[in-house]
């Protein structure tokens, strides 16, 4: 008998070893806002905001997506703002959208979190706790997550140039904590909110960027950086544009996933319109083996469809090649990511 507990517990630690790992990594979402008024919420309450889609996301060990806003049914006071200014104030039932979609890890590092002051952050934490989605972001309140899911652990920690968040600017302190998640976590993933904005910044310049003189880091050296300190995955949106992906070290970087779901008040017109989905295997170590773009468009208040035309995995292989063209990658017509 002992004999073949010892043999079953061998057994499935082997199973675990050899097993390899999905994660799913979509860019921005915004689920309507009911602020300044309903009428800048989706229709049906935003229930069909991923039907299209849902088939994909749920197919993953982990899903992964950026939140652009906060969760608070009514209240809170807007954040100062001079010039260019959108509030994003989503009901908090909204998040039983973002479980039902399949979504496990919700970054909330970026400069919509605190568009309602204080009670928006705070109530935002406290319903992605209650929902028992993973998150995190935010300096000092939550900078890092972990978890274990069908025996594997994940951490996971967010990154923004914002007031309030871990800085993507302070590489230092990123990789320590990316080191800490590393000693004690079998995949780490890494979400940054970096880069300027819109169609015009869609290339990964490998410089430190400003945008509206701010300064919206160097995505390409955190990126580097927090790999060398044990990062297995790095997702990265702010751009609202697609940018280049690209494998360091064995280890798979996305510069910007652009627009994902954003319900109105989104500029969503050509190629800020693309909408991925990219799905990326590693193995247990996180070493990365293939992946696959799920092209995606954007249809105003009514979440992304199936691009038949794979217009987002066509981009992103155009600005992969033109910004590393060292790449160890290819890139398919229609989405399938291998090494070379």
């Amino acid at each position: 008998m002992i004999r073949l507990l010892i043999i079953l517990i061998c057994a499935s630690s082997v199973a675990v070893a050899q097993r390899n790992v999905t994660i799913i990594g979509t860019g921005d979402i915004m689920l309507g806002s009911n602020y300044p008024a309903e009428a800048g919420l989706p229709p049906h309450n935003g229930d069909s905001l991923f039907r299209n889609v849902n088939n994909i996301l749920q197919n993953a060990d982990i899903t992964f997506g950026n939140l652009e806003g906060c969760f608070l049914n009514s209240g809170g006071i807007p954040k100062p703002c001079k010039s260019h200014c959108y509030f994003f104030r989503m009901p908090d039932k909204y998040v039983n959208h973002l479980l039902n979609a399949g979504f496990d890890i919700i970054n909330i590092a970026n400069n919509h979190n605190a568009d309602f002051g204080r009670e928006g952050k705070d109530n935002t934490v406290k319903v992605l706790q209650k929902a028992q989605l993973h998150f995190a972001g935010l300096e000092n309140v939550c900078e890092t997550d972990t978890f274990t899911l069908d025996s594997i652990k994940y951490g996971f920690c967010g990154f923004a140039p914002n007031s309030g968040t871990v800085q993507i600017t302070d590489i230092k302190k990123a990789q320590r904590l990316v080191a800490m998640l590393d000693s004690v976590c079998d995949i780490v993933i890494v979400s940054f909110h970096g880069g300027a904005e819109g169609s015009a910044h869609n290339r990964v310049t490998r410089k430190t960027e400003f945008f509206l003189g701010q300064n919206r880091g160097n995505v390409y050296d955190f990126a580097h950086a927090v790999i060398d300190a044990g990062a297995d995955i790095v997702f990265g949106h702010g751009p609202h544009v697609v940018r280049a992906v690209e494998m360091y070290n064995d280890r798979f970087i996305a510069y910007s996933m652009g627009n994902f779901c954003t319900a109105g008040r989104f500029n969503i017109a050509g190629i800020s319109g693309y909408a991925p989905i990219v799905k990326v295997e590693t193995d247990i170590n996180g070493r990365f083996l293939k992946g696959h773009i799920y092209s995606c468009l954007q249809i105003d208040k009514q979440g992304p469809v199936i691009d038949l035309q794979h217009l987002a995995a066509r981009e992103i292989r155009r600005l992969t090649t033109l910004d590393f063209p060292e790449t160890e990658l290819s890139i398919s017509d229609e989405g399938a990511i291998a090494r070379k």
